[in-house]
């Protein structure tokens, strides 16, 4: 999409909310390397932003989720109006919980700042997109109908390049995508996405797991690695995975 430049939002103003030091000091310095980002404030905790937030409330947070005395998860319910959230945290067990409150993204400790920027350039794009007047240049079709897989992420619709997927994996109601550059919840099922990506490219071998055969890494003992991520093989699947993979020799 070509973008008018001197419409899209200038900057991005952001809070940091982190009762970690170094971790304030890790996004205080990313932050002041991205032009589009401003930050307007530091808070050890969801308490001490209350009122900041009230009178000039930003457009993207920076959120941990354990804090004391107000965790990150229990105070995003009470924002009104609600900003932009991006969580930071050590611990993956929050994500489904994140993505039910509708988080824009979930970085990992310690993240990189390639993936911070990732995630920041996508927000701030989101948000230059929403000033764009109607008559602004429609997106354009990808040549091939199966590159891209268009996926529902809490309020959005996030476009998913098929290469960059390297394995699935169930979580109740949601489906956890996992690519080298991050982890994509999306409310989706298995038979649907298995619908939508190429056959010959994907195998399920497992009820919680389908995998990109091309990003497999070697195989044991009815183990998959893929990028440092060991996946099991299911007595269900096995048969039918094995022998998908010799007729692709």
């Amino acid at each position: 999409m070509a973008f008018n430049h001197s419409l899209m939002k200038e900057k991005l103003t952001c809070y940091i909310i982190d009762d970690e030091p170094l971790a304030q000091e890790i996004l205080e310095a990313y932050i002041a390397k991205v032009s589009f980002l401003e930050l307007k404030g530091i808070f050890s905790s969801p308490l001490e932003a209350v009122g900041s937030m009230k009178e000039n409330g930003p457009d993207l947070l920076f959120l941990d989720v354990n804090m004391p005395d107000l965790d990150g998860l229990s105070f995003i319910p009470m924002l009104n109006p609600k900003p932009m959230i991006i969580l930071t945290t050590a611990y993956d067990q929050y994500a489904l919980k994140a993505f039910e409150l509708e988080v824009r993204d979930y970085l990992l400790k310690p993240f990189s700042f390639e993936r911070f920027y990732k995630t920041a350039l996508r927000l701030y794009e989101e948000q230059s997109t929403k000033l764009q007047p109607e008559t602004t240049e429609p997106i354009r079709e990808p040549k091939s109908e199966s590159e891209y897989l268009f996926l529902k992420v809490g309020h959005r619709i996030q476009k998913v390049a098929i290469s960059d997927i390297l394995f699935v994996q169930g979580m109740k109601d949601y489906l956890r995508i996992h690519t080298r550059e991050e982890k994509i919840m999306t409310l989706q099922n298995f038979a649907k996405l298995e619908e939508l990506l190429p056959s010959r490219g994907f195998a399920r071998v497992h009820r919680s797991f389908l995998i990109a055969i091309e990003k497999i890494d070697h195989i044991e003992k009815k183990r998959i690695w893929i990028a440092d991520q060991v996946i099991p093989i299911s007595d269900t699947y096995a048969d039918a995975f094995y022998k998908m993979l010799k007729g692709l020799q």
